[in-house]
């Protein structure tokens, strides 16, 4: 499946499995990976290290695996974030 991916799109996996509040169903929707997939598609893309850094960082979170998530589904919004309004980002 991995075959098929453009550059960007492989970039775009790889940002999404870094981020922490991106689950695997995500990817799996948005690109057709599955789990073991994407972890192969890392393992293949990244450096050894980084590689480590990752599959420590992923295993077993539960924000990464939707049966898993705690909190409904939706985005996290910081209690700091402010609004943005008029094309302005407004100041604390």
């Amino acid at each position: 499946m991995t075959e098929n991916l453009s550059e960007q799109d492989i970039d775009r996996i790889i940002e999404m499995a870094w981020e922490d509040r991106t689950p695997f169903d995500a990817i799996l929707l948005q690109f057709g990976l599955k789990e073991a997939e994407v972890i192969k598609l890392m393992r293949a893309e990244l450096k050894p290290s980084s590689w480590r850094l990752w599959r420590a960082r992923v295993q077993g979170r539960a924000t990464k695996h939707n049966a898993l998530r705690g909190f409904e589904v939706g985005r996290h919004k910081c209690t700091m974030q402010r609004q943005i309004t008029g094309n302005k980002i407004s100041k604390r």
